[in-house]
């Protein structure tokens, strides 16, 4: 008793390990960063002790030795649209199970303590074990960025077997259907798109989004994609949204970068435009595309080079499949028109994509692409040609840049690569 006769509690500060950390011990997986959740304390006693802020919203503090995330445990409430229609609540009080509650899924909602005894109030070891992504409670709802965490973590885990659980399913096609996620912040969505496609199976996020309709509202021309036919003798898979999902995960297992991934999910948006009296073939499918890809870059805020890889796979893969084929004038201009001299780092990353869309096919998975080292070679060859180099005598401007053009072209004649 206090001396008014009423009852006070002395808060006790704990801190616990918690989430991906502890979730990916579980798995036996690596992991990059460790977060942490404090109870019992207020900020101006982590700033005190040198800890630097860094939330806004609620506070998240930089530990002042390891860098590591402290964050003060916090309930949320929604009270209106989108990411900042919470009201948080993060006073001393506040304990680790209500901080738990509020996460997305229960294998998210896991801590350990100071002497590292499992903390486990949603049953997140269980679904560990038997692979289940599962919601912690119905508050999963409140926030519409779950729809995509969920499916991101769908393609990150799918080779260990993870699948969502009916039920989480039905609150992500509520949340849909809510009209909840038009309220996003682009860029929070971007974030979770651009970490699936690092993902293990990108095509797994792809197919998550469609399960719920969530793909219809969020990347609406590649959802059009989805029974859309392609010649089977180049496409035994025919449908097309099937062999973009296959090209993802190809480019995926092959190590391809998060822009090589994300230019082969928008590569064939072209096709869902085309008339249904034409297919399954799909004529000119590459130049009706750009203006899409495009649009869903601008929609997403995706970063330059995001955007500007997939232009240049969707406009250019079919002319790269014919590399091997072509005059060497005529691969300098492909060269050109994918800005591979301009920015050769972009080289590796358009001749994965192009390398998985090709192979990205049932039982094509193991066919050779030569065009790739043919890229490779010709593109290296007609960087080593500088205008300095050369005899310029009597040229002026444009003069010397036709002379060095077909230097460069007569230096991919003389290039050739071995087949992959």
């Amino acid at each position: 008793m206090d001396a008014a006769g009423t009852c006070s509690i002395e808060m006790t500060r704990a801190v616990y390990l918690v989430g991906g950390a502890v979730r990916d011990d579980m798995l036996g997986l690596p992991h990059k960063e460790r977060d942490w959740v404090v109870t019992g304390s207020t900020p101006d006693e982590l700033l005190a002790e040198g800890y630097r802020q860094v939330g806004a919203s609620f506070p998240v503090f930089l530990h002042p030795e390891t860098g590591e995330e402290y964050a003060l445990a916090r309930t949320e409430r929604k009270q209106g649209h989108g990411y900042h229609g919470f009201a948080v609540d993060f006073h001393p009080g506040v304990t680790l199970e209500e901080d738990l509650a509020r996460r997305d899924l229960t294998i998210n909602a896991m801590a350990r303590d100071s002497e590292g005894q499992l903390i486990d109030p949603f049953g997140g070891q269980h679904d560990v074990r038997k692979r289940i992504l599962r919601h912690v409670s119905p508050a999963f709802s409140e926030d519409p960025l779950r729809v995509l965490r969920v499916a991101r973590f769908a393609a990150r885990f799918a080779p260990l077997g993870f699948r969502v659980h009916p039920e989480t399913i039905q609150l992500m096609e509520e949340i849909t259907a809510s009209g909840e996620l038009q309220h996003l912040v682009p860029e929070r969505a971007w974030a979770e798109i651009a970490k699936a496609m690092a993902a293990a199976e990108p095509g797994r996020f792809v197919q998550a989004l469609r399960d719920c309709g969530a793909l219809h509202v969020l990347l609406p021309e590649v959802d059009r994609l989805y029974g859309v036919p392609q010649p089977e003798a180049f496409h035994p898979e025919i449908d097309t949204a099937v062999h973009v999902q296959m090209a993802m995960n190809l480019a995926a297992r092959n190590d391809a970068s998060p822009r090589a991934v994300f230019a082969l999910l928008l590569h064939d948006v072209g096709k869902g435009l085309t008339a249904e009296s034409e297919w399954p073939s799909h004529p000119g499918h590459e130049t009706k595309g750009v203006p899409l890809v495009e649009a869903v870059c601008e929609r997403l805020r995706a970063p330059v080079a995001y955007r500007d890889l997939a232009v240049s796979v969707c406009s250019l893969h079919l002319r790269a499949h014919r590399l091997c084929e072509m005059r060497p004038g005529s691969v300098m201009r492909l060269i050109e028109d994918a800005g591979l001299l301009r920015r050769p780092e972009l080289l590796p990353d358009f001749v994965a994509a192009c390398a998985a869309d090709y192979r990205g096919r049932r039982d094509w998975e193991q066919r050779p692409y030569p065009q790739a080292a043919r890229l490779r070679a010709a593109v290296e060859a007609a960087l080593t040609v500088h205008a300095r180099d050369l005899d310029t005598t009597g040229l002026e401007g444009a003069q010397i840049g036709a002379r060095l053009r077909e230097a460069r072209i007569a230096a991919i004649a003389d290039s050739a690569g071995p087949a992959d």
